[in-house]
């Protein structure tokens, strides 16, 4: 595909590759915004959109209807945290060993999979127990 170059949306990569915590559409729209004052949050949505079908940033869906965006393209997990929402990369060795045991019972053509781990993090499970001692 053939795409007119746009510093929109060159911002939007550079954001994107500065952050961790895979931010939603809103936040990366309130930060470009620095940036391009003019720029709507449908143009935002749009290169966002675009960029993950193009495969340069994946689009998370944690099943709390907010997509949120990684600029991390590598086979790797993620931890949803179930008390603040938060998403983050959780480092264990990526396995195809679910996609080859997935294949094993399934007649269709399985192509990859995609795993969230849910819980709660350091700063919930912090907070939970300072209200317990407190």
């Amino acid at each position: 595909m053939n795409l007119k170059h746009s510093k929109q949306r060159d911002s939007i990569k550079e954001f994107l590759s500065l952050r961790k915590d895979h931010p939603t559409a809103d936040v990366v729209y309130m930060n470009v915004r620095k940036s391009f004052p003019n720029i709507s949050l449908g143009t935002v949505y749009r290169n966002l959109t675009l960029l993950a079908d193009l495969g340069e940033i994946i689009r998370l869906r944690v099943g709390d209807g907010v997509d949120r965006f990684d600029f991390d393209t590598s086979p790797h997990y993620h931890f949803v945290c179930s008390g603040c929402g938060s998403v983050s990369d959780l480092y264990l060795p990526f396995t195809e060993k679910i996609t080859e045991a997935a294949q094993a019972n399934y007649d269709g053509e399985i192509k990859g999979h995609t795993a969230y781990f849910y819980g709660l993090c350091c700063q919930c499970v912090n907070k939970s127990r300072n209200r317990i001692y407190s």
